[in-house]
């Protein structure tokens, strides 16, 4: 059993930057891929970036290549997402994931979610 809580999101202006956090609890963590999606009202969660229990293996979703960066931190059971040049597409509810593997992107290969943590752009 994993239990996921994001923190760090807000309102932010276009082209600026915000750091999500997302700890964990339960004695699984370390061998869970850990993954960040995110979901605007009315549509589907998107996935956004994951990362592999080790750390080493990264890959994200062409939108947000180039501009967010995964990591995590094993010791503190706690994964992040850097969010740099912010746009407005951008804006919605972030939510990490916690799933068996790293080989997929979809939303139902993750087995625990964290409640969210909202992002809005203002231009």
């Amino acid at each position: 059993q994993v239990q996921l809580v994001e923190s760090g999101g807000g309102l932010v202006q276009a082209g600026g930057s915000l750091r999500l956090s997302c700890a964990a609890s339960g004695r699984t963590f370390r061998w869970n891929a850990m993954g960040w999606f995110r979901q605007a009202p009315g549509q589907e969660r998107e996935f956004v970036a994951r990362i592999s229990w080790s750390g080493i293996n990264t890959y994200y979703a062409d939108s947000v290549k180039g501009r967010f960066s995964m990591s995590r931190d094993n010791a503190k059971s706690t994964v992040y997402l850097q969010m740099n040049s912010l746009k407005p597409g951008d804006t919605a509810g972030y939510y990490c994931g916690a799933a068996k593997t790293y080989r997929y992107s979809s939303p139902s290969f993750y087995d625990y979610w964290g409640q969210g943590t909202p992002v809005t752009l203002s231009s």
